[in-house]
């Protein structure tokens, strides 16, 4: 019997939610996720891959659930070996895009452009607190395809998105096109995060939300090197220069070394150097995720 898949009951309220983005099974050395129609399989090893490969035919017939394509990545032990995911099942004349939604909001998703295929599932839950929030001015750091800032102005904000990469960004202006959203207001800096903000600061700019969720480490053109577990202190306190007063500051990391306390603790510092004063508050859990997977996420609460 099939114990990690999510069960139908789950599935029809991703259905009426609007969501055909999300998890469909976690096991120990790989998971599975749903893009739309296709369905992408992360594995640490051979064996996990054609154990998940199977289930997954088990699973899909006892929960009719119709798979149009399925995709296949290996998980690698550093992250520069990373590859895109490979066709396993699908046509393979067919071009390597679809579109996922999100709670009735259109991402793209492309299998073809790198080991990551556009969308985070696991920040599901901090995308739909931004529009709970519904701020004026969002700033989203390491943007990536700019799935964050999709949500604000939805809401009718203004976001400036800031990324390493020009292609990331060019992505998140097709997924603004996708929503019909006007690109009037939303500003795309290809550039370093760690030199943006100190000029935004100087500049007097403010913003009600602010997104950060770094890499665990990347390396500009110039060559300089980015390590969560070294430089997100340094990189929460330039963001707080960048601030409101009431701001919400996301502040959500992959490394297995930085779990919810100790993003916690480095807060506290943070707020303690730049005299400022917050609230915490943690995202619900994802349905689709088994507890202590995904990312560790904490939302600040400025007063």
């Amino acid at each position: 019997m099939i114990t990690r898949w999510i069960d139908s009951g789950l599935l029809r309220d991703f259905k009426s939610e609007g969501t055909d983005a999300h998890r469909l099974c976690t096991i120990e050395d790989g998971w599975v996720e749903r893009f739309g129609g296709d369905v992408l399989i992360s594995f640490k090893s051979v064996l996990a891959r054609k154990r998940l490969l199977e289930e997954l035919q088990t699973w899909a017939d006892s929960v009719n659930f119709q798979v149009r394509r399925v995709f296949a990545r290996l998980i690698p032990t550093k992250s520069e070996r990373r590859e895109s995911p490979a066709l396993v099942i699908g046509d393979p004349s067919e071009g390597l895009q679809t579109i996922a939604t999100e709670w009735y909001l259109r991402f793209g998703i492309d299998f073809g452009t790198g080991y990551s295929p556009g969308l985070f599932l696991d920040q599901r839950e901090n995308r739909r607190y931004v529009r709970h929030i519904a701020p004026k001015r969002l700033l989203n750091c390491f943007a990536y395809t700019c799935s964050f800032s999709v949500y604000a102005a939805s809401t009718g904000a203004s976001t400036l998105n800031i990324d390493l990469s020009k292609k990331y960004l060019g992505r998140g202006r097709e997924n603004f096109a996708l929503n019909n959203l006007s690109m009037f207001d939303h500003r795309f800096i290809a550039d370093d995060v760690r030199s943006v903000l100190p000029r935004l600061a100087r500049r007097g700019e403010k913003f009600n939300a602010i997104i950060l969720d770094p890499p665990t480490f990347s390396r500009s053109p110039e060559g300089k090197t980015f390590q969560v577990q070294d430089d997100f202190e340094r990189l929460l306190i330039s963001a707080l220069g960048a601030a409101e007063r009431d701001a919400h500051i996301l502040v959500s990391t992959n490394c297995s070394a930085l779990g919810v306390r100790a993003l916690e603790v480095m807060a506290r510092y943070c707020l303690k150097e730049t005299r400022r004063a917050a609230t915490f508050h943690r995202p619900l859990r994802l349905p689709d995720f088994p507890p202590r997977t995904g990312a560790s996420s904490l939302w600040l609460a400025l007063r």
